[in-house]
């Protein structure tokens, strides 16, 4: 358009672009939410609040994060895994994009730095509510109580999941509050802060992107396999990658970071 308007060669345009200006072109990034000026200082105010408890105790081996995700039987492998080398002359790999099977499955996890601490199903057709989401606080609690006893009893822990409405109706507060559950703020539209968003999910997903399951059956073995697989450190460095993001966000003015 710049060429046509002053009558001069694209390639003289992209060359005063480049060269004198110092432009370069690139793709807009897809973000999850266009954030305002308050919820951008929301996300400062809980990225500081968080840099300070981890600072002045022993603040990440005492919380239990936890959410959900769905599951398909097929889901599409990533550009990366299915890239391939060729020549300079090949054809460019082609692939069909296969639709998402009828069988999927709804999966919540909760786990702490040392791995997981409950992992439940949801059953199909069931709706996640806030009815039904009582019922995982109050499953999630009994299990903390058999394989967290210490926690459990001093409700030395802390607990973190993102802004549902399921998990924010006032049923499934008062039933923490009741039972002395300290819950920690997540700002909302901020998946990039969530430990189950970018490190057990996202691990997860890609292990089961391009294989076949027959049923629901099949994929709750398979995600229940690869959970057993993730080693305790990984667990470890997703809260200490919190802790980075944290400082990321706080940087970045609450805008969404790189």
């Amino acid at each position: 358009m710049v060429a046509e308007s002053l009558n001069i060669p694209k390639t003289l345009v992209l060359r005063i672009l480049k060269e004198d200006l110092g432009k370069r072109k690139i793709c807009a990034r897809f973000v999850p939410h266009s954030l305002t000026p308050e919820q951008r200082k929301d996300r400062v105010t809980s990225g500081q609040n968080i840099i300070a408890m981890a600072d002045a105790n022993n603040f990440f081996n005492n919380i239990i994060t936890g959410d959900e995700t769905w599951c398909f039987a097929c889901d599409d492998e990533t550009k990366r895994q299915i890239s391939e080398w060729v020549s300079e002359t090949s054809p460019w790999p082609k692939k069909t994009k296969i639709p998402k099977a009828p069988h999927q499955n709804h999966v919540d996890h909760f786990f702490d730095s040392k791995g997981i601490v409950h992992k439940e199903f949801v059953p199909e057709g069931k709706r996640v509510n806030a009815e039904f989401y009582k019922g995982i606080m109050d499953r999630l609690l009994k299990r903390i109580q058999r394989v967290r006893p210490a926690a459990f009893c001093s409700r030395d822990f802390f607990l973190l999941y993102d802004n549902a409405a399921a998990h924010k109706a006032a049923s499934v507060c008062k039933f923490l509050t009741q039972q002395n559950v300290t819950t920690l703020y997540h700002p909302p539209h901020s998946p990039y802060l969530s430990p189950p968003d970018y490190s057990l999910f996202s691990k997860l997903k890609i292990k089961l992107k391009g294989l076949h399951f027959a049923g629901v059956a099949e994929i709750r073995g398979a995600v229940t396999e690869e959970l057993k697989k993730v080693q305790k450190e990984e667990f470890s460095a997703a809260f200490q990658e919190m802790y980075d993001r944290a400082k990321a966000c706080t940087y970045a003015n609450g805008a969404y970071f790189e």
